[in-house]
C-alpha cells in the first residue's frame, strides 16, 4: 500500500508501474457531467494525491481539451517530482470526430503534452478504437505510436473501446509485447462483469488492464444516468430500482459498487470519474472500508437479484460490430 494510504498499490501488467487501485479519472475536470469550477478542479487533483491516488487519467475529447487543461494545472499545483505521478492521455478522438492516421495521433501528442505542462505521459491510449478501422489502428496507429514510445513522449501504448472484441482482434495481430495496456469501461461493475471472462487472455499477453466505470458512467448512482446515457430503458429501469433500494436500506449504491469492482485483484485500477474534493474522500474512504471491514455481501447478492435481468446487458458501440 501507498505509505499512510488504505489504496493498494497494483502492478500493471509487464511495465513495472505500480497504480493506485483507484485511479482519478479526470474527464468530469471538462465538466462533461456538469459544472466544475477551475479551483475545485485543482482542490480535487491535490486531495486524490493526497491520500494516495498516484494514477490520472485524461483525453483530448473530454470537454473538448478542457479535462487536459485542468488536470495540468492540478497536476502542476502538486508541487511533487515527475515520478510520483502516473498519467495516461489518448489520442484518435477529438471533440471533431475520430482520427486515428499516424499524423494526427503524432501531432496529438505533443498538443497534450502542452495542455498537462509535461514533457513525457506514462501510458499513450487509442481511444475508442471501435469507432474507426481496426486494420488501421493494427497498420498505421500502433507503429506510430511505438514511435512515440522510442521518442520518449510516452513509456507505454495500449487500446481503449467498449466491445471488448476489439481487444482481441488487435491483440491477436501484433507481436507479444506491443500493447502494454488495455482500458476497458462499463465491462465490471455489479450490473455486468464480463470483463472478467478476458482477463486469463490479457494475462497470457502480459497486458495491463485498466477498469474504468464502476458505476456504469452514472447508472449505479442515486441521481441517476446522464441524459445522453446509451443504455436501454430497461437497464436504466433495473439499476434506478437497485439504487432506491440501496437508499432504502440506509446504504450507498457508488460505495458498494466501487467496492465490488475493487475486489478484482487482476484489475490493476479501477477508474472513477471525480471533479471534487467530497468525491475524493468518499471514493478512499469506500476502498479504506474494503480493506479493513469488507464489502456488505448480503446487500450485494440483494442488489445483484434486482439487477439480474438485465445482467451484462450492453448497448452498442462504434461502427466494428464484434
Amino acid at each position: 500500500m501507498a505509505a499512510g494510504s488504505p489504496l493498494q498499490l497494483r502492478p500493471l501488467g509487464n511495465t513495472g508501474l505500480k497504480l493506485s487501485s483507484i485511479g482519478f479519472g479526470a474527464s468530469p475536470l471538462g465538466r462533461v457531467f456538469g459544472p466544475v469550477s477551475e479551483e475545485e478542479a485543482i482542490a480535487s487533483v491535490c486531495e486524490a494525491f493526497r491520500l494516495g491516488i498516484n494514477f490520472f487519467d485524461t483525453s483530448p475529447y473530454y470537454g473538448a481539451t478542457l479535462s487536459e487543461k485542468m488536470l495540468g494545472k492540478g497536476l502542476k499545483a502538486l508541487g511533487v517530482a515527475r515520478d510520483q505521478y502516473i498519467v495516461s492521455t489518448k489520442c484518435g478522438r477529438y471533440q471533431e470526430g475520430f482520427d486515428f492516421s499516424a499524423e494526427r495521433v503524432t501531432k496529438s501528442v505533443d498538443e497534450s503534452l502542452e495542455r498537462l505542462h509535461l514533457d513525457y505521459v506514462d501510458i499513450l491510449l487509442c481511444h475508442d478504437i471501435e469507432f474507426g478501422s481496426l486494420d488501421q489502428i493494427v497498420n498505421e496507429t500502433i507503429p506510430a505510436l511505438l514511435k512515440l514510445k522510442e521518442a520518449g513522449k510516452t513509456r507505454f501504448i495500449g487500446l481503449t473501446g467498449l466491445p471488448l472484441g476489439i481487444f482481441t482482434y488487435v491483440l491477436d495481430r501484433v507481436p507479444p509485447g506491443t500493447i502494454d495496456v488495455i482500458l476497458s469501461y462499463c465491462h465490471y461493475s455489479i450490473n455486468d462483469s464480463t470483463l472478467e471472462g478476458l482477463l486469463p487472455y490479457l494475462k497470457s499477453k502480459g497486458v495491463g488492464v485498466i477498469s474504468a466505470s464502476p458505476l456504469s458512467m452514472g447508472l449505479l448512482t442515486e441521481s441517476g444516468p446522464p441524459e445522453w446515457h446509451p443504455a436501454l430503458p430497461e437497464l436504466k429501469v433495473a439499476c434506478q430500482s437497485a439504487s432506491a433500494y440501496c437508499k432504502e436500506k440506509g446504504k450507498n449504491i457508488p460505495k458498494l459498487a466501487i467496492q465490488f469492482s475493487l475486489s478484482n485483484k487482476d484489475i490493476s485500477t479501477i477508474l472513477v470519474g471525480m471533479n471534487s474534493v467530497t468525491q475524493v474522500e468518499q471514493n478512499v474512504a469506500a476502498a479504506a472500508e474494503l480493506e479493513t471491514v469488507g464489502k456488505d455481501e448480503k446487500l450485494l447478492a440483494e442488489i445483484e437479484k434486482i439487477l439480474e435481468p438485465v445482467k451484462n446487458q450492453t448497448w452498442p458501440s462504434g461502427i466494428q460490430q464484434l
